[in-house]
């Protein structure tokens, strides 16, 4: 199967990459902008493989998509290229709309043109599958989970942007045939995630004993989904999920922040006995909450579970531990990127809140 993977350079997309050219049968290319979250260094293991192919391009750029949907001939398509921080996406929304909603829409319409002058063997197997995130439904309360029929409610400029970008997919399918499955994950970490998400910023100010800046009170909660887990469900789906479906990728592990930072330290102090601090209330910090930032997030898996067969391997513990020490084994990969792109700084503010 020739698989086209948008984003791959980004913490999702190249877990995909090395999975999938890891696995027999794939042939892949690589679409990805390079933008700050885009680092090839999470490819190199891959780099060399024959059935791996690269492609420095912006979705955005109708002309280029076209000339190398004609020169690949993809088998299908995994849309992973967005931008994807909350926080980034209070202070700039503009960069959202266009990748997340101006980019889906050029992808989808090449992959249309592409889809209808397939001969009819190939657009029987010809797959789009739409990756986006369950903050496109919003905010729960103390009880439920979302499900495949959950409301779309957005809240943030990031969450109103993939809501977006999943109605084009759905109409491109409803009105126009192309043949699309979406899924929608909870957060994700595991190796290589860029240092301004919560597990590797936490870890790395820990290390460099800077203190941990946690938003409110912590109390707002998340489920927390491997990258790798991820990756294999996501294969999943593509391969086996049926037509014009929906599909949400849970990790079953439901925690508040304050909980997850807790553990951070915990495991970080196992790990590095030396860092700055004795305990954990003298390495925490409260600051002024994100703007508009949703109570609690939980995913209902049973759908992969019943059709897919899949569940996640990773509970909570042993990824954690498996992805702290890979970032305290790895500081070739991320000190320059905290030197270069991103120093820690406080992000999503809405420019002049203070912090505290």
């Amino acid at each position: 199967m020739k698989v086209i993977v948008t984003g791959g350079a980004g913490f999702i997309g190249s877990a995909v990459c090395r999975l999938m050219t890891g696995l027999k049968g794939y042939e892949v290319l690589n679409i990805d902008k390079l933008t700050y979250a885009g680092d090839l260094r999470t490819l190199a293991s891959i780099s060399a493989r024959d059935n791996y192919h690269f492609a420095h391009q912006d979705i955005c750029n109708r002309d280029a998509i076209v000339k190398l949907f004609d020169e690949f001939q993809p088998d299908a398509v995994m849309h992973l290229a967005a931008e994807s921080h909350v926080d980034r996406s209070i202070d700039g929304p503009a960069d959202f709309i266009q990748t997340n909603v101006v980019g889906t829409f050029a992808l989808l319409d090449v992959a249309r043109a592409y889809f209808d002058k397939l001969p009819a063997d190939k657009r029987s197997k010809f797959r789009f599958h739409h990756i986006s995130t369950d903050e496109v439904y919003g905010s729960l309360g103390s009880d439920g989970l979302f499900t495949e029929e959950t409301a779309y409610a957005p809240t943030s400029p990031y969450s109103a942007s993939k809501a977006s970008s999943d109605h084009l997919v759905q109409a491109w399918h409803h009105t126009y045939g192309l043949p699309i499955v979406i899924s929608n994950c909870s957060n994700n970490y595991g190796p290589y995630q860029f240092p301004e998400k919560l597990i590797p910023l936490m870890s790395l100010n820990l290390l460099h004993g800077k203190k941990l800046p946690v938003y409110g009170e912590g109390l707002n909660t998340r489920d927390w989904l491997h990258v790798e887990d991820h990756a294999e469900a996501l294969v999943k789906i593509l391969t086996e999920g049926r037509i014009g479906e929906k599909y949400n990728v849970g990790g079953c592990n439901e925690l508040t922040n304050i909980d997850v930072v807790k553990r951070i330290f915990d495991t970080v102090q196992e790990i590095v006995p030396d860092i700055s601090f004795e305990n954990f209330d003298e390495a925490v910090t409260y600051v002024k909450d994100r703007p508009g930032h949703d109570w609690r997030y939980a995913i209902d898996p049973t759908k992969m579970q019943n059709e897919l067969g899949w569940k996640p391997k990773y509970d909570f513990e042993t990824g954690l531990r498996q992805t702290i020490e890979w970032y305290v084994n790895n500081r070739d990969w991320w000190e320059p990127i905290l030197k270069n792109k991103y120093a820690g700084q406080r992000l999503g503010s809405a420019k002049g809140q203070a912090d505290a």
